[in-house]
């Protein structure tokens, strides 16, 4: 791993390794403890089922065990990151930090192993007897040469992948990086003449990698500590060797002469600007020692305008980060349960991130690195490694390499499913999302109008809607700026076909404006408030578009406050119902409706009722059957007080009025959600846990909600807007491209795409 430069005292790095307990993981069971039964499945007599299975066919133990999803992380020690052979124990911080990477980025449950043997034969004969507890093995932090060894024999001996990311993490990111660079540089792969500073585990692996997918062995130098490893130079091991080239050049500052590319993964000060200053025009220069590069980016650009400049830290442009590697080559792997990482599946992983770095940037990237907009070109060759794609796009390139080249157990029949259950992985919203999805896309006709459509968010959001085949995104806002806007962010407008709409430039202003007066005019308006409205308020424009059904629904928010765009959007539509903010809570395994998180701040018990109504309805479009439970402090009328009261009434007018869904309270959220609490109330309406909740006040809904997103392990979606007559959704003040696109599809559903 490629360090981050430190923002972090030593003393702070102790306290997060110690404190609230010490280490970084734990472990956690998957299956219920609660009872004695439980516990007789888990452990003896059920267990012995599973054993004698096992026992009677070994593969059965990727169906019974957590074998299929875990990778031991494995070292000695002698190479930990930048330090030096500090031995196994001083090792272990690093290998818990790579099993909480496996987790964070692909859902791989991993373990760390410290191994007490320096000896290449004994650190082998220890983990080939232990290997075949796990699907995988990641060696890490093994000094070379023996470590090229140690992961050549323990390929050969186990049934499952090893790899050694110190080498191959390296290798095939920046493989991947070079991809791009020689793209961007007018540059071909087969005639780049490619130097290599640095000889170790990760440099000769990077060179090899290289050569394996398209540079020409002749153009390639490698150097080490003692000068250029030309051909016949004594004292050169095997692995060495076999990079050697017939050349005379003898020193660094030699062999880049005329060079098109170096790779640096040797030490800081390596490389020097009259170096740089003697390669061929566009040079491409990865400077990845570790912490410090062999040059900085700056002392480059002084001497050279044209590089293309990759490093391994965080604070540059084009950051060589293993992160982007070994969690999804993993992944990939473990869910066709490979026998091994061969050459093919690193170099579709190379590939796949080239490719990834070529498309549109969502805002979650540039979230991550404060806002800073990323794009393909000079400083964007490798996609960051917060870019939430990396799960759902690079494992498939990854499992299909290994089907291909027979390495594969169980070969992957339906790629597009596979490629939704990586989605769900790490993102709980792309189940629900997915099903909307599908339903807007069957009908893909709908026509959705951005009102902000100056934005530049809001521009990506809609070439994203377009894209996606969701729908015909309308911006709202003058052409010469949106197509400023679109080519600042790098998309290609001219080839999109959005259409935009001028509000003060349209043919339909008069009509609108006819039409927005015949409402407003006994509302203190007068005609020429109402031109203006229409003239320079996009809200009221886009919304008079819907509500004369030139557009299925509008999407706005962005540069207004909730409360002020939807004042608004009310004056131009009218409500179908109460208008309610339904927010969507999806954590573990569950989905959760609130409402109301944004519109009424203390409601009666009339307007608890209606917005249980709406908010059942619409959970009910969602292909979801709707169970409802009124939240409150208090469980049945203990203790008692006003608020309760109102919520009890609530309840007391929908068994007046005989709703088609369950509902019940009033109660707290641990009773509504759990079977066994509510066990001591048989009185109970509920069949089954609630999945709708109404929250007593807005304060109380939209708190809750925000609580769940902030402490993590839940997503949350929306509010959305429901209860107009016709449809809108409002994204918060400033709200991302993602938030937008979702706001998007759900006013597209829900303007007519049809249920689940």
């Amino acid at each position: 791993m490629q360090q981050d430069k430190p923002t972090f005292t030593d003393q702070e790095a102790l306290d997060f390794h110690r404190l609230p307990q010490p280490g970084k993981i734990a472990v956690a069971p998957t299956k219920p403890m609660a009872t004695q039964r439980d516990l007789s499945l888990a452990y003896s007599p059920g267990v012995a089922v599973p054993v004698l299975e096992i026992a009677r066919d070994i593969d059965l133990a990727y169906d019974y065990t957590s074998k299929g999803n875990t990778v031991a992380v494995i070292s000695n020690g002698t190479a930990i990151l930048g330090l030096g052979n500090l031995g196994p124990m001083a090792s272990k911080p690093v290998m818990e930090g790579k099993a909480v990477l496996f987790k964070r980025f692909a859902d791989v449950d991993s373990i760390d192993v410290e191994v007490q043997a320096t000896d290449p034969d004994e650190f082998v004969t220890v983990v080939k007897n232990i290997g075949a507890t796990w699907g995988g093995i990641n060696l890490e932090d093994i000094k070379s040469p023996e470590c090229f060894e140690i992961e050549s024999r323990l390929q050969d001996l186990l049934d499952i992948p090893v790899f050694h990311d110190d080498q191959h993490g390296t290798a095939i990111i920046s493989a991947a990086g070079l991809i791009n660079a020689a793209e961007i540089a007018g540059k071909k792969l087969e005639d780049l003449k490619v130097v290599l500073s640095g000889a170790g585990a990760a440099g000769l692996s990077s060179i090899g990698l290289m050569k394996a997918m398209g540079v020409r062995h002749e153009n390639t130098v490698i150097v080490d500590r003692d000068g250029v490893v030309w051909k016949g130079r004594p004292n050169v091991d095997q692995w060495k060797g076999a990079h050697a080239t017939d050349t005379p050049h003898r020193t660094l500052a030699e062999a880049m002469v005329g060079a098109d590319v170096v790779i640096g993964l040797s030490a800081k000060g390596a490389i020097t600007q009259e170096m740089v200053a003697s390669m061929a025009p566009n040079p491409i220069i990865f400077a990845m020692a570790n912490p410090d590069p062999e040059i900085t980016p700056e002392e480059i650009e002084e001497v050279r305008s044209d590089a293309i400049i990759a490093t391994g830290r965080s604070d540059y442009a084009n950051q060589v980060n293993n992160v982007l590697g070994f969690p999804y080559i993993f992944r990939g792997a473990l869910d066709v349960r490979a026998r091994r990482v061969n050459h093919e599946m690193k170099i579709a992983a190379a590939r796949a991130l080239a490719q990834l770095a070529r498309e549109d940037v969502p805002d979650e990237v540039a979230a991550a690195y404060r806002g800073r907009r990323l794009k393909f070109g000079r400083d964007y060759i490798i996609p960051t490694p917060f870019d939430p794609r990396l799960i759902w796009y690079i494992p498939p390139f990854v499992a299909q390499a290994a089907m291909d080249t027979g390495v594969a157990r169980r070969p992957i029949e339906d790629m597009d499913a596979y490629r939704e259950t990586l989605r769900r992985r790490l993102d709980p919203s792309a189940a629900l999302m997915q099903k909307v999805s599908a339903a807007v896309r069957a009908r893909p006709n709908k026509r959705v109008v951005f009102a902000e459509g100056e934005e530049t968010s809001v521009i990506r959001a809609a070439w994203a809607f377009k894209q996606q085949g969701l729908g015909t995104p309308i911006l709202c806002g003058r052409e010469h700026l949106i197509e400023k806007n679109a080519a600042e962010a790098g998309l290609p407008f001219d080839e999109l076909g959005i259409e935009i709409i001028n509000a003060r430039l349209s043919d339909r202003n008069a009509e609108y404006v006819d039409y927005l007066y015949r409402r407003l005019q006994r509302k203190g308006f007068l005609r020429r408030d109402v031109q203006r409205l229409i003239n320079v308020d996009r809200n009221s424009f886009a919304a008079a578009m819907v509500a004369l059904g030139h557009a299925d629904a509008m999407v706005t928010g962005v540069t207004r406050a909730f409360d002020q765009a939807l004042a608004d959007v009310r004056r131009v539509i009218d409500a179908n119902g109460r208008v309610t903010g339904l927010s969507v809570v999806l954590a573990r395994g569950r989905t959760l409706f609130v409402a109301d998180t944004a519109i009424t701040e203390f409601p009666t018990a009339r307007q608890l009722a209606d917005i249980a109504i709406q908010a059942a309805q619409t959970v009910r479009t969602l292909g979801i059957t709707p169970r409802v439970a009124f939240m409150s402090y208090s469980t049945f009328g203990n203790p008692q007080g006003e608020r309760g009261e109102r919520v009890r009434e609530a309840v007391g007018l929908l068994e007046d009025e005989g709703v088609d869904f369950e509902f019940e309270g009033e109660m707290p959220p641990d009773l509504a959600l759990n079977e066994e609490a509510r066990s001591a109330y048989p009185f109970s309406r509920l069949t089954a846990d609630a999945n709708v909740l109404v929250m007593p006040a807005v304060h109380s809904a939209s708190i809750s909600t925000r609580l769940v997103q902030a402490v993590g392990g839940a997503a949350v979606i929306g509010p959305l807007l429901i209860g107009l007559e016709k449809s809108v959704q409002i994204v918060p003040l400033g709200a991302s491209v993602s938030r937008i696109l979702t706001a998007a599809t759900f006013a597209a559903y829900d303007g007519g795409a049809g249920e689940v």
